[in-house]
C-alpha cells in the first residue's frame, strides 16, 4: 500500500517540475518532552533510522524537527542524518536518519521495508496498511503523527458550482480518478457513496488529464498539497480547486503514524519512553515555527536534484504547515499530541477488515486496536 504514492504527483517526463507535495500556545511536558542533553544514548539505537513513506515535504516536517544542525545529505539513497534533538536543540547523545520513501525505495511498502532491514527501527505506517498486514506483517503505532488523513477528492467548482463533497460527485455521477487499489474507494463503493461505474482507478499522478479535460473529472490528492500546486505553480491550471477529506466520508484513518515491529515495544521500551514525548514535541514546535525545519527539508530536496524526480519549494511547504494546522491534520487527540483513539481505531477495523477480506489480505483474525496501536509511551501533558 502507497499513502503518498497513491496521493501525491509523480514527477512523470511530460511535466518538467511539479510541487507536492500560525502560531499558538504550546504546552510543554514536565515529563520528557524536552529530552535533554544525552537523554537517549545508552537507551536508543546509536543511529534511529526512521523511513518515511515518500520524498521529504510538509508532512514530514515533525521528524525532520529532530534534525540537528551538523546534518549530512545522502543524495544517492536520499537520507538525511545527523544528531537527533530535544525541543531545546539539545543533543540528545544519538544519531536520526530519516529516509526517504517513493522512488528511492521503489515504492515498497514502509511495513515491507521494516520487515526486510532489521535496521530500520521506525516507520510511518497508517492505520488502514496496519490493519491490512496485520496478520503477516504486524506493527504497532507508538505516536499517531496525523489526527487526520491528508489523503481528499478534490473537483473544479466551476465546472461543478452545486458539488460540496465526495457524496455531491457521487449523485451527480462524476467521474474520480484514484490509484487501482485504494481501499477507501472500496468503501464507498461498498457503501453507495459513489458508484463502481463511476470510479477510475487509471490515476497515475499526471495532473494533464485534469487540466487537459478542464476539470470534468475529480481526482485523489492531498489538501497539504494539490491545492496549493493547481493553483499556484501548474500554470495551464492556475485556479483554485475544491476538496473534501476522505476522513470526513467515514475513512477514519490515522496518517503518518510512527509504527515498529511488536517485538521492539518490549525491547525498546525504555528508549520510546524517552523518544515518544520529543517527536511529541516536534510535532507542536513544528506547525508553530517551521522556518527552520522547512529549511532542511528544502535542502534535501535540492540535493537530491532530478535523481528521483522531485521537486518541492519553500511556498509549496508554507502551504502545506498552514493547511495542516488549519484542516486540524495535525491536532491533539484524547491523550494529549500523538494519542490514538482506541474507539475510532476499532471502528476503522471493523470497517477495513471486510474490504481487505474481499482484496484479499484478511486481517488478522480478532484483531483489536491494541494490535496495532498503543499510547503507552505517549506524555499527555504535551498538546497542541
Amino acid at each position: 500500500m502507497q499513502h503518498k504514492g497513491s496521493s501525491k504527483l509523480l514527477i512523470l517526463p511530460i511535466i518538467a517540475a511539479l510541487v507536492l507535495g500560525a502560531c499558538g500556545d504550546d504546552e510543554k511536558s514536565d515529563g520528557g518532552g524536552s529530552g535533554g542533553e544525552g537523554s537517549l544514548a545508552g537507551v536508543c539505537p546509536e543511529t534511529v533510522k526512521i523511513q518515511l513513506d515518500w520524498m521529504p515535504e510538509a508532512e514530514h516536517g515533525f521528524i525532520y524537527q529532530m534534525m540537528g544542525e551538523g546534518y549530512t545529505i545522502d543524495k544517492d539513497l536520499a537520507y538525511v542524518t545527523g544528531p537527533l534533538i530535544d525541543s531545546e536543540g539539545k543533543d540528545t547523545g544519538v544519531d536520526l536518519q530519516v529516509r526517504s520513501g517513493g522512488v528511492p525505495q521503489q515504492f515498497t511498502p514502509v511495513t515491507q521495508i521494516l520487515y526486510n532491514n532489521d535496521d530500520v527501527l521506525l516507520g510511518y505506517v497508517y492505520t488502514d496498511e496496519a490493519i491490512q498486514f496485520s496478520d503477516t506483517f504486524p506493527t504497532i503505532a507508538i505516536e499517531s503523527g496525523f489526527n487526520k488523513n491528508p489523503q481528499m477528492i478534490m473537483w473544479d467548482p466551476e465546472t461543478y458550482p452545486d458539488v460540496t463533497g465526495i457524496a455531491d460527485l457521487g449523485t451527480e455521477g462524476v467521474t474520480i480518478r484514484y490509484f487501482g487499489g485504494a481501499a477507501y474507494m472500496e468503501y464507498f463503493t461498498g457503501s453507495g457513496i459513489l458508484s463502481a461505474d463511476q470510479v477510475d482507478g487509471s490515476y497515475n499522478g499526471d495532473p494533464s488529464l485534469f487540466i487537459a479535460d478542464e476539470g470534468s473529472a475529480a481526482q485523489q490528492g492531498f489538501g497539504s498539497a494539490e491545492p496549493y500546486l493547481y493553483l499556484e505553480e501548474l500554470a495551464d491550471w492556475g485556479k483554485p480547486v475544491k476538496y473534501e477529506y476522505i476522513n470526513d466520508v467515514g475513512w477514519r484513518n490515522y496518517a503518518e503514524s510512527i509504527a515498529t515491529k511488536p517485538e521492539n515495544i518490549t525491547k525498546y521500551a525504555d528508549c520510546f519512553k524517552k523518544l515518544v514525548p520529543i517527536i511529541q514535541q516536534a510535532s507542536v514546535d513544528y506547525v508553530n515555527d517551521p522556518v527552520r525545519t522547512n529549511a532542511i527539508i528544502i535542502a534535501a530536496v535540492d540535493s537530491f536534484g532530478n535523481d528521483f524526480g522531485w521537486t518541492y519549494t519553500a511556498g509549496a511547504a508554507d502551504y502545506g504547515v498552514a493547511t495542516i494546522k488549519a484542516d486540524g491534520l495535525v491536532a491533539n487527540g484524547p491523550d494529549g499530541m500523538g494519542s490514538f483513539d482506541l474507539d475510532r481505531v476499532q471502528e476503522l477495523i471493523d470497517v477495513a477488515t471486510p474490504i481487505y477480506e474481499g482484496l484479499g489480505s484478511p486481517p488478522k483474525e480478532g484483531l483489536t486496536p491494541a494490535d496495532i496501536v498503543t499510547n503507552e509511551f505517549v506524555d499527555p501533558s504535551i498538546k497542541l
